[in-house]
C-alpha cells in the first residue's frame, strides 16, 4: 500500500472478479473505474475467502483481500463485514464503503471506530422470500442503522432514494441516487455458433433468463408460463444457487426438453446468450436497480420484466412490462411476437453509463472524507 494515499476499503459482498451476484457485478464494473479517477485513494476490496483465491490479489488497479468467512447463507454477510470492519481499523483506512442493508447492520460499529462510512442501498432485501422473521427484523435494522449512521448514503434506484428521504427526512441530505450501469461486456474466444450450439439452440429460437435460483427470481412461475404460452422456442435460463435450498433443486428438477439450464456462465458467454435471445425476461419479485437487465438492453435483447418499481425505473415502454407473479400474463406476452419488446439500446447507454456512474461515486467519497 502507497503511504501517501488514503486506503479505502470495500466489504459486504463476496469478491470479484467473476463471483456471481449483483452486488459482485457492481462492484466488479465500478470500483476499476474509480480507482482509474482517483489517485488519492488505494481501494481495496474486502472479499469471502471461500469465494475467492487464498491469497491477495488485484483486479485492474483494486486490491482484493480474501478474509474468513463461513459460506452459510444466514451468516458469511454479517461475519464477513464484522471481520472487514475490524480489518479495515487494524490497516489504518480512512474510508469503508458498505454494501447492502445487511451488512449495514455493522455501521454503527466502523463510526465508533473511527471510519468514514458510505453505505449503498442495493434494495428491500427483507422483502426475499427467502429470510425469516428474525433476518427480515435483523435487515430491517441494517437500514435503518445503516441510513442514520453513515456519513453518505447511496441509493441504486430513483425510486429508492426517494423512500429513504421520507422515511428517514432527518438523513435526506446525505442520501445520494447513483444507479447501477449498463456494463460492455467482453466478447467470448469462441464464436456464437459454436456457444450456441453447446447449449443446444440457435440465434433467435430462445428464451432467456439470468440470475440465482432464489425465490424473489421468480423462475418457478417462469417455467409455468413457459409451457402455457405454447411457444416452439427454447427456454435458456443461465444461472446456478449460491446455497443449497428446497426451491434451488425445485427449478434444478424442471430441466430437459425445451427448458435448458447452463449453469452459471462467465460475462462474456452471457454477452452471446443476450446478443442472441428472442426475448430476455425477468420474473422477478423482488430487485436494487437490475443489472442483467441492462445487460440485457445494452446488448440489443427485447425485454420483458415485471413491473415491479425497481423495473420500472428502467423507463421502459408499458409493453416491456407484465404484472409480477402472472403466469397468465406472463405465458400470453412469451407467446407474442418479440418485436413487441425491442428496446433503444443507445438510451439505455446513455442513462445508465458506468464512467459517469464511476464519476459520481468518487464525489460521494470525498465528500465522505471531508465530513
Amino acid at each position: 500500500m502507497d503511504p501517501a494515499r488514503s486506503r479505502l476499503c470495500v466489504t459486504g459482498l463476496r469478491g470479484i472478479p467473476g463471483v456471481m451476484g449483483g452486488v459482485e457485478t457492481h462492484c466488479e464494473e465500478l470500483l476499476p473505474r474509480v480507482a482509474v479517477n482517483a489517485p488519492e485513494f488505494e481501494i481495496e476490496v474486502l472479499g469471502r475467502k471461500p469465494y475467492l483465491k487464498d491469497t491477495p490479489d488485484r483486479c485492474d488497479g483494486v486490491m482484493v483481500t480474501p478474509l474468513p468467512s463461513p459460506r452459510q447463507s444466514h451468516l458469511e454477510a454479517i461475519v464477513s463485514t464484522a471481520v472487514g470492519v475490524a480489518y479495515a481499523r487494524w490497516t489504518g483506512a480512512r474510508i469503508i464503503h458498505i454494501h447492502a442493508i445487511g451488512p449495514a447492520i455493522l455501521t454503527p460499529l466502523a463510526r465508533l471506530m473511527g471510519l468514514r462510512v458510505v453505505m449503498t442501498h442495493h434494495g428491500d432485501d427483507y422483502e426475499r422470500a427467502k429470510w425469516g422473521k428474525f433476518a427480515k427484523f435483523a435487515l430491517r435494522t441494517g437500514e435503518r442503522w445503516g441510513i442514520n449512521c453513515a456519513h453518505r448514503v447511496i441509493a441504486v434506484s430513483p425510486s429508492l432514494a426517494d423512500r429513504l428521504a421520507h422515511q428517514y427526512p432527518s438523513c435526506a441530505g446525505k442520501v445520494r441516487y447513483i444507479p447501477n450501469g449498463a456494463p460492455a461486456l467482453s466478447d467470448d474466444s469462441l464464436g456464437s455458433a459454436e456457444i450456441l450450439s453447446r447449449f443446444g439452440v440457435s440465434a433467435r429460437n430462445f428464451i432467456l433468463a439470468v440470475g440465482r435460483f432464489v425465490p424473489e427470481k421468480g423462475f418457478d412461475y417462469l417455467i409455468d408460463a413457459f409451457r402455457k404460452s405454447g411457444t416452439k422456442r427454447k427456454l435458456v435460463i443461465a444461472g446456478a444457487a449460491d446455497h443449497g435450498s428446497a426451491y434451488a433443486r425445485k427449478i434444478m428438477n424442471e430441466g430437459g426438453g425445451n427448458v435448458i439450464l447452463t449453469g452459471q456462465q462467465p460475462r462474456p458467454i452471457l454477452k452471446t446468450l443476450y446478443q442472441n435471445t428472442d426475448l430476455f425476461v425477468l420474473p422477478s419479485f423482488h430487485e436494487g436497480l437490475p443489472i442483467t437487465a441492462l445487460e440485457a438492453g445494452r446488448c440489443g435483447a427485447p425485454m420483458l420484466l415485471s413491473d415491479i418499481q425497481p423495473n420500472r425505473d428502467l423507463g421502459l415502454r408499458e409493453a416491456n412490462y407484465f404484472p409480477v407473479g402472472d403466469t397468465d400474463a406472463l405465458a400470453m406476452k412469451m407467446g407474442s411476437p418479440s418485436a413487441g419488446f425491442e428496446v433503444d439500446a443507445q438510451d439505455l447507454n446513455r442513462r445508465f453509463d458506468w464512467d459517469q456512474i464511476a464519476r459520481h461515486t468518487l464525489d460521494v467519497y470525498r465528500e465522505a472524507e471531508r465530513v
